[in-house]
């Protein structure tokens, strides 16, 4: 599973998710995207399922690139354990994720392709999602049909 290799700080508070996302909000390395329309707590093991649904769909032909990473760390107590005495242990990390954040970007594939291979990822994921794509992309493959 993904995770930091180390941290400042063991422990972290939870924080508010609002606003866009401005950073990260555009294709810098593929030619078709998958986008976020909500805010989200995604796990890392949601990025890492969702990566094998979409390396298993496109067979290795192209090349993803994964613009997410988990480095918030979610604590949690055991069931049944009464109120108070800390923070409880940590328990898995996640990414924090606002509208408009590219998640995974792809190349080297047909859109029809990368297209099914990005709504696989999707069902994976706890939030809704669009499928978008770099415009000389678009040109490319209507040309080509």
């Amino acid at each position: 599973m993904l995770m930091p290799k180390k941290v400042k700080f063991r422990k972290q508070q939870k924080g508010r998710n609002r606003g866009k996302a401005w950073r990260g909000s555009e294709l810098a390395f593929g030619d078709f995207g998958l986008k976020t329309l909500d805010h989200a707590h995604i796990t890392d093991r949601q990025i890492e399922a969702s990566r094998v649904a979409m390396t298993r769909f496109i067979k290795r032909g192209g090349k993803i690139w994964l613009r997410l990473f988990p480095d918030k760390p979610i604590t949690k107590k055991p069931a049944e354990v009464r109120m108070g005495s800390g923070k409880g242990p940590l328990d898995h990390w996640v990414a924090v994720v606002k509208p408009g954040k590219i998640l995974f970007e792809m190349e080297g594939v047909t859109r029809e392709v990368a297209q099914e291979a990005m709504r696989l990822a999707s069902h994976k994921l706890p939030m809704k999602t669009l499928f978008v794509a770099r415009h000389d992309a678009v040109a490319a493959t209507t040309q080509k049909s």
